[in-house]
């Protein structure tokens, strides 16, 4: 049996570096543009560049949320955003919309792509349609019950993730 990756949040520089001193495996954090946590301090592509570099020096992963719902002004110039988080080497892209998962394989192919928890994945076959179009790993709703759970994992060969602490 494989182990669990532990992720966990990383709302600012100092948090990113308290989660791994605590034994997080990898982090997640937010860019200023295309992440949903809009109000939150959020990282420059400077600043998430700089967390690569601490985060792989400790041989763990580092997550960047592109989980906007977008409009079509958003997309302009997300081909750029995407391609400067492969240059600084980001271990994978956490989205929500369809769009941006299409532009992430599109300008992307090589960087992982997880979708996030607000694509509200609650069955199998919705796991299954996902990693079909080229998703990586799943978050799946946090409205499952263990049972659920474990049956998606048994149906399915994408990789998923659940909450197990947090807003729930």
């Amino acid at each position: 049996m494989k182990k669990p990756e532990l992720l966990a949040p990383a709302g600012d520089m100092e948090k990113l570096k308290f989660a791994l001193l605590y034994g997080a495996d990898a982090v997640y954090l937010g860019g200023k543009n295309w992440s949903l946590r809009a109000a939150a301090v959020n990282f420059s592509l400077d600043e998430i560049s700089q967390a690569v570099k601490i985060v792989h020096d400790l041989n763990k992963k580092l997550y960047v949320t592109v989980n906007i719902l977008a409009h079509n002004q958003d997309l302009t110039s997300l081909p750029d955003y995407l391609k400067s988080l492969v240059e600084i080497n980001v271990d994978g892209v956490i989205v929500s919309d369809p769009g941006i998962l299409q532009m992430a394989i599109e300008y992307a192919p090589n960087l992982n792509v997880h979708l996030s928890t607000q694509a509200n994945v609650t069955n199998w076959a919705a796991a299954d349609f996902w990693h079909s179009i080229g998703v990586d790993r799943i978050v799946l709703a946090r409205e499952l019950s263990l049972k659920e759970i474990t049956e998606i994992k048994q149906k399915t060969k994408v990789q998923i993730e659940v909450f197990v602490h947090g807003a729930m």
